[in-house]
């Protein structure tokens, strides 16, 4: 990217560093929209130009995304433009960038719990950019910016796609941006001067709902009604048909007195199909089963087939221990992030990268019952009639995607 073609907005992103009378710039809205490659470039650039051997912080959920958002896309840049250069050490963290002004260091943290704070006590920077601050706590943002304060010259740079009006970045620096002396740019697809039509046309079918609306239309709205309206509508069910299935694995949400559900899942021509499932209630049956009764179901489930993995609940540990002891499964325990594991599914059902075959009546029941928690001020689904969902999330969250959120292609 050689940044020919800019919009108004990302040349603001350029620009706002250099007028003074801000402290920090808000970049909000829509996927898609230019505002993070512009930002870290920005930041840079004005990071040279302004200090010499002086420090940095890049933020991201995880060191990992920051990595992989940030880092990966300004070595690209600079081996274009040849506006600086560039050596990072995936040991250290460390990102040094040389110019003909000087050096620099940045250094890479993820804030991906409450925990996080602790990693950037001690270290003074000059200024710190936020990649998806939304999903980052309160206290790792608070102490990143502490870390600022002894440098007059500091700025701030945050960088989003909406979540909850109710989410603490929204009420505390984009509805007080002129209190806190911060530019805020609300971006869209249509600010992003490098998407062809067709390019915006696939990423609006990416997304459905609540999704839609916060990371198409870049608005900060409830998360509220169905959560999986497209499939609760039965456009992701397909008849059970015999296929030439390539691949299997089996996702289990295990429980003792709320329902186990466990699900077959086969890959056919870039499609992952529910083949199959078995459910099971203690509660509704009034008799629970043990650890080897499941696995029995388990084992009637999977049948001869080869199957390449058992992706289950990383909590269920008597189950997981009872699997790994019959030395048939291979056993990995999933990706539990709910939220992410939501906007994933949902994508991955309007994008025909799963379906649900008719035979799998209860997950089809589910899919009408699935409704977020519009009660509890946070992002969260009602937790009743989802075993079956939460068994499909992991599915989706461990197999179909990596830690980033992009479509592995396991064919």
């Amino acid at each position: 990217m050689t940044f020919s073609k800019l919009s108004k907005k990302q040349k603001e992103v350029f620009r706002w560093c250099y007028k003074g009378g801000y402290k920090a710039i808000i970049c909000d809205g829509a996927v898609r929209s230019g505002k993070t490659i512009c930002m870290i470039t920005s930041y840079v650039l004005w990071a040279m130009k302004r200090f010499n051997e002086a420090s940095f912080g890049i933020c991201g959920k995880t060191v990992a995304s920051a990595e992989r958002n940030i880092i990966m896309p300004l070595r690209s840049i600079a081996d274009i433009t040849h506006f600086f250069k560039l050596s990072y050490s995936t040991s250290k963290h460390l990102l040094t960038v040389e110019s003909r002004h000087g050096k620099n260091y940045f250094y890479v943290f993820g804030g991906k719990d409450e925990s996080s704070y602790e990693l950037l006590q001690g270290i003074t920077l000059s200024g710190v950019f936020l990649d998806e601050v939304a999903l980052m706590p309160q206290s790792f943002v608070n102490q990143a910016i502490a870390r600022c304060l002894s440098v007059s010259q500091s700025l701030y740079w945050f960088n989003c796609n909406p979540e909850s009006p109710a989410h603490w970045f929204y009420t505390e620096w984009i509805c007080n941006a002129e209190k806190r002396k911060a530019l805020h740019l609300h971006f869209l697809m249509s600010d992003n001067p490098t998407l062809t039509q067709e390019q915006l046309d696939e990423a609006e079918r990416q997304f459905t709902g609540v999704f839609h609306d916060r990371y198409i239309k870049g608005l900060w709205v409830v998360a509220e009604g169905l959560i999986y309206a497209f499939a609760a509508q039965g456009n992701a069910t397909c008849p059970t048909a015999e296929r030439k299935y390539t691949r299997y694995h089996i996702s289990i949400d295990y429980g003792t007195l709320n329902p186990t559900s466990m699900g077959l899942w086969g890959l056919c021509d870039g499609v992952w199909y529910r083949i199959s499932e078995y459910y099971y209630s203690g509660r509704r049956e009034g008799c629970n089963k043990t650890d080897e009764e499941y696995y029995t179901e388990l084992e009637k489930l999977a049948a001869d087939r080869p199957i390449k993995s058992i992706i289950i609940d990383p909590s269920a540990a008597s189950f997981i221990e009872c699997i790994r002891r019959h030395r048939r499964f291979f056993v990995v325990k999933a990706n539990n992030d709910v939220l992410e594991g939501i906007r994933n599914t949902a994508t991955a059902l309007q994008t025909g990268k799963i379906k649900i075959c008719d035979c799998c009546a209860s997950t089809l029941a589910e899919f009408s019952a699935y409704r977020w928690n519009e009660k509890s001020g946070n992002d969260a689904p009602i937790k009743e009639n989802d075993h079956a969902m939460d068994d499909i999330r992991y599915f989706v969250n461990t197999v179909l995607y990596n830690k980033g959120g992009f479509f592995v292609d396991v064919r």
